[in-house]
């Protein structure tokens, strides 16, 4: 998450004062370039300016903005823990995360990933911390529950220029979207 974000979030988050307008979490959902479910979080002081805003954005990147529920079901939230590799007994790991909730661990790219239902996400996290392991980073985020692979360079460009988009508005915190592009073919768009 882009740290303008984080600090607009703080700012609104941090309760009311003399200038400050009332904030309400808002989310929208619609479809953006190839049928693909994007599913973006907001929090705003002004829900009309918000939807006309996200509307001219989905728009201006051959997409549309759908009704409540229309990509919805399309996503799971999930947390996800990520473990420092370095001298971690993966046995271990795994039979600690289980204990305390997780779901699954994976190996990601420097790290071990502990995906856990939101229920039980600072169970497992404290579990971890208090075993003597050391989180990388850790985040609640929405998973699609398939995603649509896309091959097509013009197609992955609009995409990925709709999501930049969407994350340059300052009353979006997330957005989210079903979409796998592989890395070589992001290279290719972003290079």
């Amino acid at each position: 998450m882009p740290k303008d974000n984080i600090e607009r979030a703080v700012a609104r988050g941090s309760g009311p004062d003399a200038d400050s307008d009332a904030y309400e979490a808002v989310t929208y959902e619609g479809y953006g370039p190839g049928g693909v479910a994007v599913l973006v979080e907001a929090l705003t002081d002004n829900r009309n300016r918000t939807a006309a805003d996200i509307r001219h954005i989905f728009t201006k990147n051959d997409g549309n903005l759908g009704s409540t529920g229309a990509v919805a079901w399309q996503f799971e939230r999930r947390g996800f823990v990520f473990v420092e590799q370095d001298g971690v007994d993966i046995d271990e790991l795994v039979i600690t995360a289980a204990e305390a909730g997780a779901e699954d661990v994976s190996i990601a790219e420097n790290a071990y990933s502990v995906i856990v239902e939101p229920d039980s996400f600072l169970a497992v996290r404290n579990a971890l911390e208090g075993a003597g392991l050391k989180t990388v980073t850790t985040e609640l985020t929405m998973v699609p529950n398939n995603l649509i692979g896309i091959s097509d360079e013009a197609l992955a460009r609009k995409l990925l220029r709709l999501m930049d988009d969407l994350e340059d508005n300052e009353d979006i915190q997330e957005a989210y979207a079903n979409f796998d592009i592989p890395d070589d073919l992001i290279e290719l768009v972003v290079g």
